[in-house]
């Protein structure tokens, strides 16, 4: 009889413990992260498409609402063209307790024992011609969602901005131009001419 009492005692302790956890680390992600009230700076994407099929679903609104931030899981390495995608020991640093029994995460526990990276589809393209880079970008502050729209929202990530395009771009850069040095909206800020080993990048 004790000794049940005592897994009952220690049971609800834990949860407890639990949620007091989930609400610390909650609070200072919303105190400190000005990219809440972040705006979309480029128009929507006319065509409104559904979000690739990935090989594990993934909900940014999800884990953004957890307190994760952009950068927690997304780096920008050297040269800095790209955002990185997690890799998957970072993802494990959770999910080798957390919803460890969920079959999205058995596959995730997959890719992570056999070394393997997920195979995630990138959402947005940039179009051969352009020469572009995410750490230009993220010098001049501009906030993840200016480019790819209110992600923490999202349950499934999909390309809902026309930052892609060349309408995209010259819209923000005629609004950051007299704001932002370097953000001169004229062809040679994205256009190397002639250049046919320019061949694009993704984002």
């Amino acid at each position: 009889m004790k000794r049940n009492e005592g897994r009952l005692a220690l049971s609800v302790a834990a949860q407890v413990l639990a949620a007091l956890l989930s609400i610390a680390t909650r609070l200072p992600a919303q105190q400190v992260t000005p990219a809440q009230g972040a705006k979309q700076e480029v128009p929507d994407n006319p065509l409104a498409p559904a979000g690739p099929v990935q090989p594990i679903p993934y909900s940014h609104k999800k884990h953004l609402t957890l307190g994760l931030e952009c950068q927690n899981c997304h780096t920008n390495p050297e040269p800095g063209i790209l955002m990185t995608f997690p890799a998957t020991s970072k993802c494990m640093q959770c999910h080798a307790t957390i919803a460890k029994d969920q079959p999205a995460i058995q596959i995730l526990t997959e890719y992570d024992k056999s070394h393997q990276p997920v195979p995630w589809v990138r959402v947005y393209t940039v179009l051969p011609g352009v020469r572009w880079t995410h750490r230009k970008h993220l010098d001049a502050g501009i906030a993840c969602e200016a480019c790819h729209g209110q992600v923490r929202q999202m349950d499934v990530m999909a390309e809902v901005t026309s930052v892609t395009s060349m309408g995209g771009c010259l819209s923000c850069h005629a609004s950051m131009d007299a704001r932002t040095p370097g953000a001169r909206n004229i062809c040679v800020t994205c256009h190397t001419f002639p250049d046919p080993s320019v061949r694009g990048s993704t984002r």
